[in-house]
Order: structure tokens, then sequence, then C-alpha cells
């Protein structure tokens, strides 16, 4: 992964890239097709990928999760941690969008787009109430995002998504519809299943990545560990991501191929959700003077959602062959590709910032 000190422009930190990190998009778009093509070519590998589940998640894919997360979650500084929780401006304003602007757009864009597919539409909403807690990672990373604040953000988000995912999913899906006069749907959600995967998912690589750091400081210095060790483990993170995102299209590429027209429905929203979420958030932090760093954190967590989470409910709620779990589904074919582009949106941005404060998170 590359180095958070600031370069002069984007050009020179994209020339500072590694060729896995530069081509992130070609590989994204890659691991999409050959997932999609070993679910087509493979028959019955979709319900082997599938037959031995973790938090609702197939096994294979939460490895690849986990993978993907810890290397990320070892570069945080922990002991810095504290500065970010006692920026009550960051705290509240990431609360307000994700909680509270985030699921009511989706739930808008949801019966503007799909006021006549009622499965499609409820998939959305609970797609839409499955805030950040993997990827998200990922992509602040590669914008110099600060890291401090993305890891405080997301354990917030996940502390947040236990409590009260089912409480807004019986709100978006049940209350507000039936006091607008509109057609409700009944669902009950596991708190199991949403628990466990924020144990899991974000548990695991904290716990991991937190030893990890604090260990290898005291053993060998800080020099060691984040000039040494860390360029080690930091291409894991993305072979992690492109693991993962092959088996999940791998899994689910029978439903995205066989109905192409409602994936194209589905798709639409989100586009409008992800890019308009980010581009506000960037802005509402601008207008904030959060820095570049900390507003982009506060635009990925934003912009990006648990997928993970949002299928294993779909499924747990619906089944495996539902409309509300293709939904969950088409949740990541349009993030992944379009948070990768986002990467270079924020780092382009970065001129409109009047201080740069991304060096906070170095490498």
């Amino acid at each position: 992964m590359t180095s958070h000190a600031p370069p002069a422009d984007t050009r020179q930190l994209t020339a500072k890239l590694s060729t896995l990190d530069r081509y992130l998009a070609i590989w994204i778009l890659a691991a999409m097709a050959l997932g999609l093509a070993l679910g087509r070519l493979i028959p019955g590998l979709g319900a082997a990928l599938d037959s031995i589940q973790i938090a609702g998640i197939s096994l294979p894919i939460a490895m690849g999760l986990l993978v993907m997360m810890y290397p990320v979650l070892a570069k945080v500084r922990y002991n810095e941690t504290g500065k970010v929780l006692s920026d009550k401006k960051l705290m509240i304003t990431s609360l307000v969008i994700n909680w509270v602007l985030a699921p009511a757009f989706m739930f808008v864009l949801a019966w503007i787009f799909l006021a006549d597919l009622p499965e499609y539409r409820t998939g959305l909403i609970i797609v839409g109430l499955a805030r950040c807690i993997a990827m998200v990672f990922i992509w602040n990373d590669l914008a110099c995002g600060d890291r401090e604040a993305t890891a405080v953000l997301v354990a917030i988000n996940s502390v947040f998504q236990v409590f009260a995912f089912g409480a807004l999913g019986w709100f978006y899906l049940q209350a507000l519809p039936s006091w607008l006069g509109l057609p409700t749907t009944s669902a009950e959600f596991s708190i199991l299943t949403i628990t466990l995967s924020v144990l899991v998912f974000l548990g695991i690589p904290l716990i991991a990545g937190y030893l990890t750091r604090t260990l290898g400081e005291k053993t060998r210095g800080r020099d060691w560990y984040e000039d040494k060790f860390l360029p080690k483990i930091g291409p894991w993170a993305l072979y992690g991501l492109l693991f993962t995102i092959v088996l999940l299209f791998a899994l689910q590429g029978d439903n995205i191929i066989a109905k192409p027209l409602d994936v194209v429905s589905i798709a639409l929203p989100l586009l409008v959700y992800f890019l308009v979420t980010f581009g506000a958030s960037m802005l509402i932090g601008r207008a904030l003077r959060m820095g570049y760093a900390r507003t982009t954190s506060l635009a990925f967590t934003a912009a990006s959602n648990n997928f993970e989470l949002a299928i294993a409910v779909a499924i747990a709620t619906f089944g495996v062959t539902s409309g509300q779990a293709l939904a969950g589904v088409v949740g990541p074919l349009i993030e992944v590709p379009l948070l990768v582009a986002l990467v270079y949106v924020a780092l382009w941005s970065r001129k409109f910032f009047p201080s740069i404060n991304s060096a906070k998170a170095s490498a």
C-alpha cells in the first residue's frame, strides 16, 4: 500500500503506487468477470461455497474479508485514536450522516426507482441500513484518509448497527410507509446475525491488528514495524479484496446474469446513492473545516455499506433466491468499482482543502 505522506499533486502520488494499487480498478473488474465465469462454468460451485457459513456468510468469503481487513487495521496507530474521539464535530457529523440522512436517502431512492418492485425495494432499504464495516478501510487507505478516524468511525457504526439495525428496519419497512399511506413489509431481523457479523468481521481483525502493532512496536520498535513489517503485509489487503470479489460473484453470478434488466433497475438508485452521499459528505467536511484526511474518512464511511451484512440478513429473512437477496448482491457490483473511482476523485479534491492533514495517517 502506498505511503500517506502528502505529495505535491495526484500525479506524483499515482506514480508512487505499486502495480497492484495503480491498476486496482482493472483487477477488480477482472475479479468480477472471473467470479461470474466460474459461477457459470462450474456447476454446483455456488452451493459448495455456501455450504459452510460463518455469521451468515460463506466461510471462504469470510476468510477473504478477514485477510482483507487485517493489514489495514494493523496499520492503525491505536494510541492516537483518543484524538479522534475528542473530535466532537467529526463524531456528531458521522452519526447524523450514517444513521439519519443516509438511510432516509436510500428509502427515498428505493421508492422513487423501485415503487412497483417491492422485493428489490425492500432489499435496497436493507442495504441502506447496513453501514460500513469492511471495504471502507481499503478505499480510505488508498485515498490517504485518516486511518485512526476510520477505525473509530467504523467501530462506532458497528455498535450502532447491533442496536439500531432492527429498529430502523421496522421504522423504514413498516412504520414510515404506514404513516405515508404506502405498502408495508414485514421482516424479522436476527439480532444474532447482526451481532455475529460485527464481532467476526470487525472484532477479529481489529484485535489481531491491535495486538500485532502493540507487540511489534514493543519488541522491535515503531520504525521497524512501519518501515519493514507493514510493507510486507500491506498487499494482502488487496489480495483479500480480490479473492473476496471472485468468490462473491461466483456465488451469486447466476442471479446477476439471469436478470440483467432487474440488475440495471437496482443499480440506478445505488449509483445515485453512492455519488450523492460521497459528494455531500466531502462538501460537509470541507465546510466544517475538518481537513482532507478526516473529511475523506467521513465521506468513505458514509458512502460505503456493509453489503456482507445486507446479504446475510436478506438471505436469512427472505431466502437465497429472493429479490431482496439479489438487491444485496447488486450492492457490491456497483459499490466496488464506483468507490475505486471515487478514490481518485478524493485525491483530486485535495487541492480544494486549505490544509491537508493526511500526513496524520503515516504508512
